[in-house]
């Protein structure tokens, strides 16, 4: 019996992440995947997101028994109880972690050795677009800054251009068309 010895890089097993490369290369239809998330408002600016199940890899998924529950409320200045982080908090979180896996992934794949990664994101908002009183002002953010602190060989532009692979990052930075309807209950 042959037995597959497993190679790591960063932690990744390299063997396994290029069958799911081929597996997709061989029937893209793999590579669809539809996540999902429910919310239900608490109170004042809180709410909470349950996320279990998403569809991928030609199939739903029914290996989480339990669903992940996360919860956003804002600061106190902007009227919430401060028990969370606030949604654009979230982003920042969202895409901090998106850069780092896609980073450590991408590097794997390319037998690139990282030995640690840390980051700090800050984000600029003016509420005056949020609170309707300039449409002037993004309702969003007007500019994030990313400090990826990277502990490796390789040079930083090809860190970043790895880096830039990351979904969440092409999100912000692109345009992602969004469908908003109420259902009145």
């Amino acid at each position: 019996m042959l037995t597959r010895q497993q190679e790591t890089v960063n932690g990744v097993d390299v063997e396994r992440l290029k069958d799911t490369v081929n597996a997709v290369r061989e029937d893209p239809s793999l590579a669809q995947f539809v996540f999902k998330a429910r919310n239900k408002w608490l109170g004042r600016g809180r709410n909470r997101s349950s996320i279990k199940e998403f569809y991928g890899a030609g199939q739903e998924d029914t290996s989480r028994t339990s669903p992940f529950i996360l919860e956003n409320d804002e600061p106190e200045v902007l009227l919430g109880e401060d028990q969370a982080p606030n949604p654009v908090e979230f982003i920042l979180h969202a895409l901090a972690g998106c850069l780092t896996t896609t980073l450590v992934f991408h590097a794997a794949s390319r037998n690139i050795e990282i030995e640690s990664v840390e980051s700090s994101l800050e984000g600029d908002i003016d509420i005056q677009g949020f609170l309707g009183l300039s449409n002037k002002v993004p309702r969003g953010y007007k500019s994030i800054r990313v400090k990826l602190r990277v502990k490796s060989d390789e040079p930083a532009e090809k860190l970043v251009e790895l880096a830039k692979y990351s979904p969440v990052y092409n999100t912000v930075v692109g345009s992602v068309p969004v469908e908003l309807t109420i259902e009145k209950v």
